[in-house]
């Protein structure tokens, strides 16, 4: 008896595996980029890092102020010019605690693209090497602030700032970007939207309302 004809169509079967594998592929990627989408970076480790909130802090009074900053941002740079003195000797006298939060929303007005993070990330830098430099780097950082849809600085203008600010030692870091992904993951964590954003005793509070609140604890 002749054998039964084969009704096996390898054909088919061929293209159902391959597409088994192009969809495996897809997936793979899909989850990869998901993670990449939500990795929050690398978290700096300092004495005057807030581990849980990001916050670089200076003084230690019972009033806690948050200012949240990007360093391409104009707005900041005028809020520094009006209250970032007052708050700075508070701070240095412990009449309030000042938490500063470098981040990162406004790469897209860098012609760089980069700006933003590059930026809020050296400030990281110098506060995990050089702490006692951090805040003469954060008024420099404003003092030398880049005009909005401009490259900003590089990251060795950056490291000069540093250096001058006597941060010599985080240039390596700068140049790595070694926290430019934290600075946009803290923006999310905290919903930041505008900048410059404030709160006072944990209350985020309005711009207009922020001259009569520090009117409140600064006098």
């Amino acid at each position: 008896m002749a054998a039964a004809k084969s009704n096996t169509n390898w054909f088919v079967i061929g293209v159902s595996a391959a597409v088994v594998v192009v969809l495996a592929v897809l997936a793979t990627v899909v989850v990869l980029l998901n993670n990449q989408a939500n990795d929050p970076g690398t978290a700096p480790t300092s004495d005057i890092v807030n581990q849980e909130t990001g916050a670089i802090t200076f003084g230690s009074g019972e009033d806690e102020i948050d200012t949240f900053v990007d360093f391409m941002c104009p707005i900041c740079g005028q809020f520094e010019d009006a209250y970032g003195e007052q708050l700075q000797t508070a701070a240095a006298n412990d009449e309030i605690t000042l938490n500063i939060h470098p981040i990162s929303i406004l790469n897209r007005y860098s012609t760089t693209g980069e700006y933003s993070s590059l930026s809020a990330g050296s400030m990281y830098c110098v506060a995990e090497e050089a702490p006692d430099a951090a805040l003469d780097y954060f008024n420099l950082l404003f003092e030398n602030q880049p005009a909005e849809n401009t490259a900003g600085l590089s990251a060795d203008e950056l490291s000069a700032l540093a250096e001058q600010a006597g941060a010599g030692a985080a240039a390596d870091c700068i140049a790595d970007g070694t926290y430019m992904k934290y600075t946009e993951s803290q923006a999310k964590e905290h919903e930041i939207s505008g900048t410059p954003t404030v709160e006072v005793n944990g209350d985020r509070i309005e711009n207009a309302q922020i001259a009569a609140e520090f009117a409140k604890i600064l006098g």
